[in-house]
Formats: C-alpha cells, structure tokens, sequence
C-alpha cells in the first residue's frame, strides 16, 4: 500500500465537513420490490478542508502537503474530529469502551474495531492503522499495558 505515516495538518483538518459514504446499489424488480446490495464491505471517509482555510498561508500549507504526497499516489493520515475515539467525542476514553472479541484461552489476537450501534442493527468498523500509543486493552474488564501484560 502506497502510503504516507504523516497526519493532515490537525490546524485544517478541524473544521473540514465530510464522514463516511457508502455505496448501494438499487435494483427495481418487475414487481416493483428493490433489491440492494453493495460492492463495499465497509464505508469510505470522504472530506472537504476547503471550508477550513482562511488564508493564502493555509492555501500554502495544503499545496505543500498534497505536492509531497503526489496528489492522490500516497494515501495519509486524517483525524476525524467527530469521530476519532472509542467512546463519544465528549466523553474520556477507557480501555472497556469497545469490546473486540472474546478470548478462549487458545485466541489471542484480536482485529481493533469500533462498533456503532443504532437500534438493533450494529456495524463493526476495523481500524486498521490506530495512532501509536493511543490504544487502551482490558482483559476481563483489567486495563493492560502495552509491553508489559
């Protein structure tokens, strides 16, 4: 994968309007009943910082860093201010804020998800490349510490 371990600058990041899209696909039968389905497995995050800048040295910051990341050839890093924690934006974090699997004495390895939840259905995102030394773990409700339990 091409990509790039650099963050977005926070300064215009914070602001920029977007989030998740997903794609459906919806097929009208001859009966008039719709049948959907998606070619994505999970959703996509999509973002506008346009609305974030409010100077040519702003404008400056972002040339620069999408000339160093050749356009669209490196993918990065981008912190979603509204959606960049285990529990709610408001809210302190806790090593039991998402639970990501449940061991049985041979299993250890677990993919780090964040569950969203909305009356009875439920989607299990994996994040995929946490930021380093931000990631909490309990077993059995016990916070762990990296390099040490």
């Amino acid at each position: 994968m091409s990509f790039h371990e650099i963050r977005f600058p926070a300064c215009l990041s914070y602001g920029a309007v977007g989030g998740p899209m997903r794609r459906t696909e919806v097929v009208t039968l001859a009966n008039g009943h719709e049948e959907r389905n998606t070619p994505w497995a999970h959703s996509r995050r999509n973002y506008d910082a346009g609305v974030a800048m409010s100077s040519l040295d702003d404008l400056e910051i972002v040339t620069a860093f999408f000339e160093a990341r050749r356009g669209q050839l490196y993918g990065f890093r981008w912190k979603d201010w509204a959606d960049y924690k285990s529990c709610a934006p408001s809210a302190d974090i806790a090593a039991t804020d998402q639970p990501i699997g449940t061991g049985d004495g041979s299993e250890t390895t677990f993919q780090l998800t964040k569950t969203y939840t909305s009356g009875g259905s439920s989607y299990a995102r994996p994040i995929r490349k946490p930021v380093s030394g931000t990631v909490l773990v309990a077993v059995d409700g016990t916070p762990r510490t990296e390099g040490v339990d």
